[in-house]
């Protein structure tokens, strides 16, 4: 017996909905990277070290500046220390796992960030990098 060959149409690959995900994508990481810039923003003088290495990933990681004063800033906005500690629980639970970028004022009392390291600690975070300048000598 002999076998019908079958004719299909042409087959056709569709571009539209790769080009609507790329769109989507590219704005997805111009907002989220101009977010974690803003985080940044805040004016600290941050302390000089002979050993300071650059992280390999600061992606995914809350960041939490104090300044020479001793006040603790989430997003650029002030916090007290039971908005910091409820705040990192919130995104340990949310977030997981907890990964914290402590900024320090170079005249921040060493009180106020072992405070800090402290919180975060009892929140769960199980890496935690305290951001410093390398000197060039």
């Amino acid at each position: 017996m002999k076998r019908k060959k079958r004719h299909y149409g042409q087959l056709t690959f569709q571009i539209t909905p790769m080009i609507d995900m790329t769109f989507l994508l590219l704005i997805f990481f111009m907002v989220t990277f101009k977010m974690s810039k803003e985080e940044v923003k805040l004016d600290i003088d941050l302390p000089v070290t002979a050993t300071a290495k650059t992280p390999r990933d600061l992606s995914n990681r809350d960041i939490i500046n104090i300044d020479d004063t001793g006040t603790y800033y989430l997003k650029n906005d002030a916090a007290t220390r039971e908005e910091v500690r409820a705040h990192l629980k919130k995104q340990f639970e949310d977030f997981p796992p907890l990964r914290v970028y402590i900024r320090a004022d170079k005249e921040t009392p060493s009180k106020q960030v072992k405070e800090l390291l402290r919180m975060c600690s009892e929140a769960g975070a199980i890496d935690i990098i305290i951001g410093s300048l390398r000197s060039d000598s």
